[in-house]
């Protein structure tokens, strides 16, 4: 993928849910949409109304499908889930707060805020191998039919951000990445 390509790609994230409001590390885990998430994803799929999206995709991953569905309602396009975008395997962090990690293991997560390729959350998946499967799947999405939008997480979206050419994510970038917005590429 490359930053010229002009075959476009809109990326939102799903809306917001527990974890989120908490500050919680999801990962795999599979918590559902909150009332706020519910109308994030209601704003988003009114935000979407009018645009040209030829294809709708999302990861599995309840918060992102539970989205996906209220833009599929607006949009009228059929879902079509890929597990390759569902969110990085965090491993031992699941369930834990970004406060927790960051006391215990700071270099850790400084690691993984700057996007260190090398780095893998214990017990889980590596950025790296996150990397390839994103890439892997936005590039098969990318040949196929566009415009398309695709629901997913903010793991995928900054995954996706570094392999266009933006370079690292600086942890102020990662609050840019909000539940419920929509990020073109």
């Amino acid at each position: 993928m490359s930053a010229t390509d002009e075959r476009p790609l809109l990326l939102a994230r799903h809306g917001e849910t527990a974890d989120n409001a908490a500050r919680r590390f999801q990962g795999a885990r599979n918590p559902p949409l909150n009332a706020r998430g519910f109308e994030q994803a209601a704003a988003l799929a009114e935000q979407l109304r009018g645009e040209e999206i030829a294809a709708l995709w999302a990861s599995p991953l309840l918060r992102a499908a539970q989205t996906a569905e209220v833009v599929s309602e607006v949009i009228g396009l059929p879902v079509v889930l890929d597990d390759r975008l569902r969110e990085i395997d965090v491993g031992d962090w699941a369930g834990r707060s970004y406060a927790e990690v960051l006391l215990e293991q700071p270099g850790e997560l400084e690691r993984w805020a700057a996007g260190d390729l090398d780095f893998r959350f214990p017990g889980g998946e590596s950025l790296a191998e996150q990397s390839a499967r994103v890439v892997e799947v936005l590039e098969e999405i990318r040949a196929g039919v566009v415009p398309a939008l695709v629901v997913c997480h903010g793991g995928v979206i900054r995954v996706a951000q570094r392999a266009l050419g933006r370079g690292v994510v600086e942890d102020a970038e990662l609050a840019q990445v909000g539940n419920g917005t929509v990020h073109r590429l």
